[in-house]
């Protein structure tokens, strides 16, 4: 892959698109650039191969590796969502050679062509990538943050009132149902579009290796009105990764029932740690500290307009 309208890459680099082949490379980049970034290890391949499965990803037009002399993976880069999300990251041992003006034009172009209005991406808070993005023009979206149980702590149960049960999401009409209440739920936050149901699917219950005691549903009268899906990571974390209630049935407590079972049932199978995010679009991070969970992470989502002049 050569553009001469995108900034020229290292002598003997080259770029071409990400192949399934290519996934543990990819890994090994972008979880090296998390431990250098956020001081700790998040992002698994399984995380990566649920991104690349959506039928909305076209890996061969959205998106890029950077590959050194060596034939060596030392960058990666792809657009989602409609040209609205880029995750892009730069070997520790590869930056400073130019390789990130590189990967953020090319993915500005890429949405572009998408027909995206914006295109942002979510970095450690004071990060090199934060500070680069921010020469590049830009401006703070949101503000996320990670939160951790610490240990010993659970979090307090919540009976559920009359009516309501919780039950395990192991059915197609639960699955379906859980999506419906998380998409409506997370479509209330600015800037965020509705996914369909086999890309959400994708990365959670058709994510590699996942069990259905990782959703969980509230029901009402036989009716899905609150899902919980958890990841139970290498790194002994219980993570909750989507948590949402319908709007008709908050201030019931539900929320803080689906986190306590999450956490618990995570426990009963190995995680040692609890851990979820949230952030400034929810509205969510007082219950979460109320319930005892702590912050140990702070990170940025940044924005550009596009088109870039």
């Amino acid at each position: 892959m050569t553009d001469d309208a995108l900034p020229p890459l290292p002598e003997g680099h080259l770029a071409r698109p990400v192949t399934p082949a290519d996934l543990d490379g990819v890994f090994r980049v972008h979880g090296e650039a998390e431990v250098a970034d956020a001081g700790v290890l998040a992002i698994e391949p399984e995380d990566i191969a649920g991104d690349w499965a959506r039928p909305s990803m076209d890996l061969a037009a959205d998106t890029v590796a950077v590959l050194d002399p060596d034939g060596v993976i030392v960058a990666s880069a792809e657009v989602s969502r409609g040209g609205t999300h880029r995750d892009a990251a730069v070997h520790p041992d590869a930056r400073g050679r130019g390789i990130g003006p590189f990967l953020v034009a090319w993915s500005e172009r890429r949405a572009t062509e998408l027909g995206a209005r914006s295109l942002g991406q979510s970095l450690p808070e004071g990060s090199s990538g934060h500070r680069f993005l921010e020469t590049r023009g830009y401006g703070v979206g949101h503000t996320a943050w990670v939160l951790t149980l610490p240990d010993g702590r659970s979090v307090p149960e919540r009976p559920l009132p009359p009516g309501y049960e919780i039950a395990t999401g192991d059915t197609a009409e639960r699955e379906a149902a859980a999506h419906e209440v998380i998409q409506v739920a997370f479509c209330e936050w600015e800037g965020r579009e509705r996914e369909s149901f086999e890309d959400w699917a994708a990365t959670t219950v058709r994510r590699p290796g996942a069990q259905p005691w990782q959703l969980r549903v509230v029901e009402h009268d036989g009716t899905v009105v609150g899902a919980c899906f958890t990841i139970l990571d290498s790194q002994a974390n219980g993570y909750v990764h989507q948590l949402a209630v319908d709007t008709g049935h908050r201030g019931r407590g539900l929320a803080q029932s689906l986190l306590a079972d999450a956490f618990s049932r995570a426990r009963e199978r190995g995680a040692e740690h609890s851990e979820l995010s949230t952030d400034s679009r929810t509205g969510a991070l007082d219950l979460y500290l109320k319930v005892g969970m702590e912050v140990t992470q702070r990170w940025v989502h940044l924005v550009t307009p596009l088109p870039r002049g």
